[in-house]
């Protein structure tokens, strides 16, 4: 069966484009939070969403600064506490949290462990990181942007 091909999304609107771009610019130069945390809550972000193209973007960056071993262990960080800094797990934990918020509905106790993690600019920033990669993946998996991986 052939595949059907689909809109590149960013060329159709590039004026929308444009502003999802901003906040990911706004988000890797304009907070505090470390890049391999980005990177590292990114990845997670798209491994629930299942994009296949930021899930190969973003491994390709964490490769940078991670070890292998570590990258391929992010689905189940929580069971590999030793490997992942307090903060980097609190970072993990709201992702998924806010990741699937129809699910959770972001609790009290999610929002707390959080907060007691984070100063609250970083708390704000690392939620829109969050957000803005649900939003990319929205577009890269009905789009079903191309990833770097060869046969």
């Amino acid at each position: 069966m052939d595949e059907i091909t689909r809109l590149v999304w960013h060329e159709v609107a590039p004026k929308g484009a444009q502003a999802l771009f901003g906040v990911h610019h706004y988000i890797t130069t304009g907070t505090n939070l470390p890049e391999e945390m980005i990177h590292l809550v990114f990845l997670r972000v798209s491994q629930i969403n299942g994009c296949a193209h930021c899930i190969d973007l973003h491994t390709r960056d964490l490769l940078k600064t991670m070890p292998l071993d570590k990258v391929v262990l992010l689905p189940v960080w929580a069971e590999v506490p030793h490997l992942f800094s307090l903060q980097y797990r609190a970072a993990l934990a709201w992702a998924e949290v806010v990741t699937r918020v129809s699910e959770t509905h972001a609790s009290d106790a999610s929002y707390a462990a959080a907060a007691a993690a984070f100063e609250p600019r970083d708390l704000v920033d690392l939620t829109i990181a969050i957000a803005a990669m649900n939003a990319f993946n929205r577009l890269g998996v009905p789009f079903r942007l191309p990833v770097k991986a060869k046969p």
